[in-house]
Parts: structure tokens; sequence; C-alpha cells
């Protein structure tokens, strides 16, 4: 082998597909010992030495130098396959370490083909893919087009590297906003949190490091002008701008925007808020299918449960008397369960016994006893519920058959209704059996109701949020996330 030829080779290679030049180096010099010993024996002791600065190779067979016709009848051929094969292994190794250090980052490509649900994407030195699992709801992509994504996954397929794209990610949302927004790279503004359900609805929590500075403001520009931009790239998603609070009696009600909340509610014990708001707030509150709440809830990191003063109260008295049926559970301790956030059976199912021992000055024996109680309690509660959404089910189906034949009203439907107005048992789930239920009817009505139109950008840079969701009539029983 010519030494300027190898030096030219790893040149080449290094240049072109951006391999470290030692890699090149070793990976000829294992190259020529693989063949080496393919011609003395396998447990022939060869060593091979590529002189890094002049390309002149040294071998020695048993201790002894090996002359250069000998090293030149070291099968060629078989090196030559070894030298492609190494030299493809370091071509993946080097991709895999440059996507690597991507991963979460936003890259640009050119679509190649976009059938089957799965688009292939062109990044130039390798082609990455983009699942239909990946892509936003709705989204329409086509070949030629440019788009962008981050980097999600990367790992290796043969000699092959196989890079994941992804817009459905929250991240993406992020390198948006840094790339629209310079206060957000010169760190002015930074981005507390994101919550995001791709092709409807992302809610991002600001903050601003200087006070003259209005983080919502300037994410959203002058008439909506930088909202915009993120907004076309995710095609048309909403975008809710929110201000940052350490505190979240702060956070949670900004979280909640447009809606306007009384009080919040902390339950630290269960990472619980309870969020109080007047009855004309209640459906904005919770948003079209509980988006709203359930964005919110993602945005702080508490699970947001929304209602009106009367409903808490109403809430609290039941689980007090439905707590105090347990044996071993006083007023009082029914009390300071219902302080700590506990409402049903369900959560007290799940209660840590020390901390339940600890409030209550109850035994262990006491405890596990109270907690299985309300493990049996809470599994017959939801089989109630079960049983009242099937007969109203069977209600509404048995109606739907009388109106078709023209009868006033049916005798099984009757009778179910006469099945579901039985007086309800004094326990904490007694109102959320029925609440499912109407959440489940609301549902079923909202099912029908058109797609939900855009507001207009926000104009004003004092906008707090995006644009206001049409009110929902879901019941107040499912508003927690």
């Amino acid at each position: 082998m010519n030494p300027q030829d190898i030096l030219r080779y790893v040149d080449s290679l290094h240049r072109e597909k951006n391999i470290d030049t030692e890699l090149v180096f070793s990976a000829i010099e294992a190259a020529l010992q693989t063949a080496a010993k393919r011609q003395y024996g396998e447990d022939a002791d060869i060593t091979i030495t590529l002189n890094r600065e002049n390309g002149r190779i040294t071998a020695r067979h048993n201790g002894e130098e090996l002359g250069e016709d000998q090293i030149g009848r070291i099968g060629a051929q078989t090196a030559k396959q070894v030298i492609i094969q190494k030299v493809k292994e370091a071509e993946r190794d080097s991709l895999m370490a440059e996507y690597r250090e991507q991963v979460g980052q936003i890259v640009a490509g050119i679509i190649g083909r976009a059938d089957g649900g799965v688009a292939t994407v062109n990044l130039g030195n390798v082609e990455a893919i983009l699942p239909r699992s990946e892509q936003i709801p709705g989204e329409s992509l086509h070949a030629g087009e440019r788009v962008r994504a981050v980097v999600f996954e990367v790992k290796a397929a043969g000699n092959r590297v196989r890079v994941v794209l992804s817009r459905t990610r929250p991240q993406l949302v992020q390198r948006l906003f840094e790339q629209e927004i310079p206060e957000i790279s010169e760190e002015v503004i930074s981005i507390k949190s994101i919550s995001r359900e791709p092709g409807y609805r992302s809610k991002v929590a600001v903050s601003s490091v200087d006070s003259q500075v209005d983080p919502i403001a300037v994410c959203v520009g002058f008439r909506g002008s930088r909202i915009k931009a993120v907004r076309e790239e995710l095609a048309g998603e909403h975008i809710d701008v929110v201000r940052y609070s350490e505190d979240p009696e702060v956070l949670i009600p900004n979280s909640l925007q447009p809606a306007t909340v009384e009080q919040v509610l902390l339950c630290d014990m269960i990472g619980r808020a309870i969020v109080l708001v007047q009855e004309d707030q209640l459906s904005l509150a919770i948003g079209r299918r509980g988006q709203n709440v359930r964005l919110a809830s993602k945005l702080c990191g508490w699970d947001i449960e929304i209602m009106t003063g009367a409903e808490l109260e109403e809430q609290i008295e039941r689980a007090v008397a439905g707590f105090s049926q347990i044996d071993g559970v006083t007023e009082e301790i029914a009390q300071s369960l219902v302080e700590q956030g506990y409402l049903s059976y369900d959560d007290l199912s799940v209660i840590e016994p020390d901390l339940f021992m600890e409030m209550s000055g109850l035994t262990a024996e006491q405890v596990d006893y109270i907690v299985e109680t309300a493990e049996a309690r809470a599994e017959e509660a939801e089989q109630a519920a079960n049983e009242e959404r099937r007969a109203r089910k069977e209600k509404d189906r048995l109606m739907r058959e009388a109106e078709a034949a023209g009868i006033a009203e049916p005798e099984g439907a009757a009778a179910s209704a006469a099945t579901s107005a039985a007086p309800e048992a004094a326990a904490p789930e007694a109102a959320s059996a029925e609440t499912e239920t109407a959440n489940a009817e609301t549902e079923n009505s909202e099912a029908a109701e058109a797609a939900e139109p855009e507001a207009a950008e926000p104009e004003a840079a004092e906008a707090e949020t995006a644009e206001p969701e049409a009110a929902d009539s879901e019941s107040s029983a499912s508003k927690s996330s």
C-alpha cells in the first residue's frame, strides 16, 4: 500500500464523513492484522503499526519484522473488505455521537416520502423518520416540503443510524420560542414549564429576570406577531402564555386563565389543589372536555380540582359523614382528613399509614382496618357508578326506540328511571357516581358540537393568555385533571 495513498484516504474520510482520523488509522491497522492472521494462522503473534505522520506500515510476525514485499502479500482483498467495514462502523459511530448530542434540539429537513403515515426527512447526512405517532394530529405532510422537528431518539440499526424525529413533544414549542424570541436566548426571559396537547393547545409559563420587562408581552409580540409565527409552525395550535410564579397560589390561577379564580386551597399531603370559582366561571375554568384544567394541572404539577363554594361545602359534609361511618374514625378525625384534602374513600385508601397514625393518634392495626374498609367502599362506589351508567344508557336506548315507535314512555324506561332515582348513601362517593354519569352525557352531547373556532390573536402586550375557550357544559365533578 502506498503510504501517501493511505494518508489521502484518511484525510478524505475525515473531511467528507466527519470521522476522526485516529479511528480510520486504527481501523486500517485492525484490518491488516486480521488479514495477516488469516495468512499466518490465528495463533500467530502479529502486530501492525501505521505511522500517522508518513503513512508507512510496520509489521512484525513472532517478533520478526516483515519486509514490504511480505506486507504487500497480506490478503489485500481481505484487508480492503475489513477496512470498508471498519470505516462504515466509524461513520455510524460518528453520526450516533453527533445526533445523540442533539436529542431534544430542533432540526430542519426536507420531506422525502410521506406515505403510509410515516414520513422520511432528509437532514443532509442522514435520513430520519417522522412516525405518524410523532406527527401533529390533523397535520398533512407532503414530499419536498421543509419541516422542523426535535430529535427524539437515536439508535444504531446495523451499520446505519436510525434517527427518530417528533413534532408532538413540548420541547418543540420551547425550541420554537427560542428561535422566535431573542430575549429567551439572551436569558432575559426564561421558560419555566410547558404543557401541551399537540394540535390543540399548549400552555407556556414564562418569567423575566428584569422587572421592567414583561415576559408575556415580549413573547406575544406586537399584535401577536411572535406567537403567530410559532402557531403557524405548529399547524395553528393555540398557545397560552402565562406568568410563572414560585407560589402555587399565584401560578395556579394564572394557568387557569382566562377564567377568574376566587380561592386556591392547597392539600400538600396528596398534591391536590382545590380551586373555587363562581358558577359562571366554572365551564371556562374546566375548558372544552376538561382541556384547560388538564393543561393547567400539568403546567403547575398539582392535581387541580375545580368547584364552586357550595359544591365544596356539600362535598365536605358528605365526606365527613362518610368517613364517620367507618369504625374507629371519630368526627374529629374525619374533619382532620377533610382539612388535608381527603374527600373520598378512594383518597383515603391511598393515605400513608405513618402520616395517618401521626395525624389521628390511632394504632397501626386501626389504621390498617380503616384503609382496608375505605378500599372496599371505594370499589363498591365504583360498581354502583358503573351500574347507574348502564341503567341510564339502557333508559336512553329504550327512550330512543319508543320515540321511533311513537310510544310516550316505555315501561322499561320508567323502571330504569325509578331504579336510578333510589336514595343515595351517605358516603363521599355518592355524588361522584351521579356526576360521572352527567359528565358522560355532557361528553356525548359535546361530540356533536362543531370544532371550537379560533379567537383573534392578542393585540395588546398585556395579554396574559391566548384565546379563551368556548364555554363547556361539563359537570363540576370532572373538574379534576
